[in-house]
């Protein structure tokens, strides 16, 4: 994730010591363990054009039960892991979530759901409030029909704005999350619009990832050049908020190119700001599949992130996730959390892999078939980074 209210308006979020580490003004962590997506089910109420996870309406009858949930969290809580993001599917769906997040959050361990938002009614919203939820992030995809669309639901925008106003109207943060596309990003000026209109307190940007049915929009993906002027869209809206006194938080998520593009724009514009930016970022250090970020399938398997759910390294069912996460004989694991050495193509040559790490390497592998060859998505020029042909 990159932060681009941290980046540009020195605007501090509750997440940064996650990204950032230590520093004064920031909570302290000795021991950087993973934040952990768990896709605590496949089940979903909607048939999203670009869900990594492929999720229907169907059952699953593998899928960890009660008890198997609050092993599985124990182990979490006895391996140190801070954050545990309650994904799916739709995890609201599970009758257990409730009771899952409420024993997550007595072990110690932040919790934060990622869910449509359409069935947060406003007894849900108390209950989620009431456990200690830090966050609850709603996808939204557009305004209206827009939003339908990728949802695959008629009504799916009006049932999640009133999700949204049920957490905000009881004090529950909450996070939009918007997918862009070459069909949907002309919709965030109005997802700017409806984040300061409904008092919503931060909202993501994700760049596609090229897994599951979202493989299937990979033609659908921006160009490079409308990437930039996107990325430059949203860096004017986030100012724009920040010079009118309206403090909301900012975020890129998939794509560590951000971090390098606007370093760059800075170290033209503002050179001593320019400075500061690249500090934050070399603390980020990039992307962390396999280091910083790991994801749990319904049915116990480890990934190294949660859009690369074909690569599996270890079930929680069978080991501990802590020993999996450690356990670097996975040549994969292995190579993810020293990679710099095993990368390809452009990425090899790059003068900035100390702040993007090479970026999403589900991308590359879909693309190319091979994880260690440059991310397709990286919209930076051959000369933005250093590669002198």
């Amino acid at each position: 994730m990159i932060s681009v209210s941290r980046l540009l308006c020195d605007e501090i979020g509750p997440g940064d010591y996650l990204r950032y580490g230590r520093e004064e003004d920031l909570s302290p962590t000795s021991e950087p363990r993973p934040i952990v997506v768990w896709n605590c089910t496949k089940r979903c109420n909607l048939n999203c054009i670009h869900c990594y996870a492929d999720a229907d309406a169907r059952s699953f009858d593998a899928e960890m039960n009660t008890d198997e949930g609050r092993a599985f969290i124990r182990q979490l809580a006895e391996f140190g892991v801070p954050v545990i993001l309650f994904s799916g599917g739709e995890p609201l769906m599970r009758q257990d979530f409730l009771e899952l997040a409420r024993f997550a959050a007595k072990q110690g361990i932040g919790i934060v759901a990622s869910t449509n938002g359409t069935l947060i009614t406003q007894e849900m919203a108390g209950e989620m409030r009431n456990i200690g939820f830090r966050e609850v992030g709603i996808s939204l995809d557009g305004i209206g029909d827009e939003n339908d669309r990728f949802r695959g639901k008629k009504g799916a925008y009006e049932a999640a704005l009133h999700g949204i106003r049920n957490c905000v109207s009881i004090g529950q943060r909450v996070s939009l999350r918007m997918m862009i596309t070459r069909s949907n990003h002309h919709e965030i000026p109005a997802i700017f619009d409806l984040v300061e209109r409904e008092n919503v307190d931060r909202v993501c940007f994700y760049h596609l990832a090229y897994a599951g049915r979202g493989n299937n929009l990979r033609g659908s993906d921006l160009s490079h050049s409308e990437m930039r002027k996107v990325i430059d869209l949203i860096c004017d809206r986030t100012l724009d908020l920040y010079r009118r006194g309206i403090r909301k938080e900012t975020l890129l998520v998939g794509n560590h190119a951000d971090g390098v593009y606007l370093y760059l724009k800075f170290k033209q514009q503002d050179p001593r700001r320019a400075e500061k930016v690249l500090s934050l970022l070399r603390r980020n250090g990039g992307n962390s599949s396999g280091i910083l970020i790991g994801a749990v399938d319904e049915v116990g398997n480890v990934h190294p992130d949660q859009f690369w759910r074909n690569v599996t390294v270890g079930n929680v069912r069978e080991q501990a996730f802590g020993h999996i996460w450690l356990d670097t004989s996975n040549p994969v694991m292995r190579g993810l959390k020293d990679r710099k050495a095993l990368l390809k193509g452009r990425c090899a040559r790059c003068n900035y892999l100390d702040i993007c790490n090479g970026n999403l390497r589900a991308r590359a592998e879909a693309v190319f078939g091979d994880i260690w060859q440059e991310d397709p998505a990286c919209y930076l020029t051959d000369q933005e980074i250093g590669i002198v042909r």
